[in-house]
């Protein structure tokens, strides 16, 4: 039986049943505080109420654990309230961050040898474009960087040279490491340093997570697990970008371990997923063997949302499939296209079109031509996501080719 809340009127909460939903938001590889998670939420909700007609409201935690808030939704007249944790690993991003410039360039070196070396680079291409760009992109920004420091300094060099000694053009150097701490003070702006400790994260690991990475999805799972000893009426689990193959892995470890004894229904959200970066490399079987798992498991709903105009990732490609790992009694994911040029007015669209990390977040924002995906009924709504999707079909466009060299799994 869901429980009552005392925010909501008396009255209310005689008459109708509330829907009771625990919410766990993996975030991707991100360093910020979770509190943005909370105002974007608290922003792109209201918006998204306004545009569709229903109520929400957000208020103050009132669980124990994780940081998080609570939500009530009124929506087609029935009521709902949605606890909403973030699963923090945010301080294990900061400190894969090296602040120095020569590891960082170190990192590049690393991280182009396990893509190229490996073969999963052009493997990767032969799925999606947009987001191997994405992945070349610090690489070549860095490169860029580091030439234009080298020609400056050089012409430096070149300079005293001229007017003093031959010898002294190697005065040239001196002025590079100011020149590159110049752009690293306006990463801001260009995302180069950022993109290139992400995708360097999974890199140096070859595909495995690193043992800090695992300690803290075994928290976890212990999290979500406890939730499903509760009285509520779903336990939703939401993966963003890099959240999600966490969120696979973290799922699977759980399933296996056994669930409680009449649990609530549990579900998967993947949303922006770039899990293929992850799996198509060598040192990832125990990714693969989570995916095959989690794929072919009848006591979950997986759905996985993308979106072709999100360049950062893998539109509509079957995680599971394109990894080469699908079982011959897959059920899992289901996967479905956010169609960001068709739920998003013209207007917006031309808004945010060239604005690719914007984009790759829109997946938990407000959209003006709303369909059937709305983030905010799927996690404040009084509906399960089996309920709200168990008559859809796969997206027409989805990707399911195996294309993936390494398909050996743990």
């Amino acid at each position: 039986m869901a429980r009552m809340d005392p925010l909501i009127p008396k009255t209310t909460a005689q008459s109708v049943k509330l829907f009771h939903r625990r919410v766990f938001y993996i975030p991707g590889y991100d360093p910020i505080h979770p509190r943005r998670y909370r105002e974007l939420y608290r922003k792109e909700s209201t918006d998204q109420a306004a545009i569709s007609g229903y109520d929400i409201s957000l208020h103050a935690k009132q669980t124990k654990g994780p940081y998080g808030w609570r939500v009530h939704g009124t929506m087609n007249r029935r009521q709902a309230q949605a606890d909403i944790e973030v699963l923090i690993w945010s301080d294990i991003v900061r400190g894969s961050m090296s602040n120095s410039i020569p590891a960082t360039y170190a990192q590049l070196a690393r991280t182009a040898w396990a893509y190229i070396g490996s073969g999963a680079l052009f493997r990767l291409m032969l799925l999606r474009k947009g987001p191997v760009i994405a992945a070349l992109y610090p690489i070549v920004f860095l490169l860029a960087q580091l030439a234009v420091a080298l020609g400056l300094g050089w012409a430096f060099g070149a300079l005293v040279a001229a007017f003093t000694h031959p010898a002294l053009i190697l005065v040239g150097l001196i002025p590079v490491p100011f020149i590159l701490r110049w752009f690293k003070a306006r990463d801001n702006k260009v995302f180069a340093y950022y993109l290139m400790h992400d995708y360097a994260f999974s890199a140096r690991w070859n595909g495995a997570n690193p043992p800090a990475l695992e300690t803290r999805m075994a928290e976890f799972t212990a999290t979500i697990r406890a939730a499903l000893e509760s009285d509520c009426d779903e336990v939703l689990v939401v993966g963003h970008s890099s959240g999600a193959h966490l969120g696979v892995s973290i799922l699977a470890d759980m399933l296996r371990a056994g669930l409680p004894a009449g649990h609530p229904p549990l579900a998967f959200l993947s949303l922006g997923q770039v899990v293929p970066m992850v799996s198509f490399l060598p040192g990832a079987t125990r990714l693969r063997a989570d995916l095959a798992y989690l794929s072919a498991r009848n006591d979950l709903t997986w759905v996985d949302v993308t979106a072709p105009g999100d360049g950062c990732a893998f539109a509509l490609c079957d995680p599971v499939a394109v990894s080469g790992v699908a079982p011959k009694d897959q059920r899992w994911p289901l996967v479905l296209s956010a169609a960001f040029t068709q739920t998003l007015s013209p207007e917006r669209w031309a808004q945010l079109r060239w604005r690719f990390f914007r984009l790759h977040f829109q997946y938990l924002c407000a959209f003006d031509r709303p369909g059937d995906y709305d983030y905010f009924q799927i996690t404040a709504g009084p509906k399960t996501l089996a309920a709200r999707y168990a008559a859809r079909a796969p997206s027409k466009s989805r990707i399911t080719r195996a294309v993936n060299r390494h398909t050996h799994t743990a």
